[in-house]
C-alpha cells in the first residue's frame, strides 16, 4: 500500500522496527547514519535496501531536512555496499520511489539490484497480482 509522504513520521512503520531490533533483517551493512539488509522478496538476484537512521518520511523529506554528513553517508555507504557486493564491474541500479504514484510503499529507502533488473516492471507486476488484477 503507498504511503502518503507528506505525512508526519510513522515511528511504527517496518523500518523503524528493523532499526529498535523489533523485526529480523539480513543485514550486510551498518554505520552511525545508515543500515542495509537483503530484501525479504528480492526482485532480483541482488536486492538490497538501505535505509537512513533518521526519521525520514520520503527522500525527498531527507533530501530537505537530513544534515550533511547523513547525505554525504548515505551516498557513500550505497556506493560501498554495491563495491563490497561486486557489482560495479557488472552494473548495478539504484532506485528511490518518492510519493503515491510512484510506488512509494514504506519510509526513506534506496534499493541496489544488480544490473538489468527490472524494479520499476517488477513492482508493478507485484503490486497487480496482490491487488488480484491481471
Amino acid at each position: 500500500m503507498p504511503i502518503d509522504p507528506t505525512q508526519p513520521y510513522d515511528d511504527n512503520n517496518i523500518f523503524a522496527r528493523i532499526l529498535r531490533g523489533e523485526l529480523p533483517s539480513k543485514s550486510i551493512y551498518e554505520d552511525e547514519h545508515v543500515l542495509a539488509f537483503h530484501d525479504i522478496n528480492p526482485l532480483a538476484p541482488t536486492h538490497i535496501l538501505v535505509i537512513p537512521k533518521g526519521p525520514y518520511v520520503s527522500w525527498d523529506d531527507f533530501s530537505e531536512k537530513a544534515s550533511d554528513s547523513e547525505i554525504a553517508g548515505f551516498v557513500r555507504a550505497v556506493g560501498k555496499i554495491a563495491r563490497d557486493e561486486g557489482l560495479v564491474d557488472q552494473g548495478y541500479r539504484i532506485l528511490a520511489n518518492v510519493g503515491l504514484n510512484s510506488g512509494q510503499g514504506f519510509r526513506t529507502y534506496m534499493r541496489i539490484s544488480s544490473a538489468g533488473a527490472r524494479l520499476d516492471r517488477c513492482w508493478q507486476d507485484r503490486r497487480l497480482q496482490n491487488e488480484g488484477l491481471p
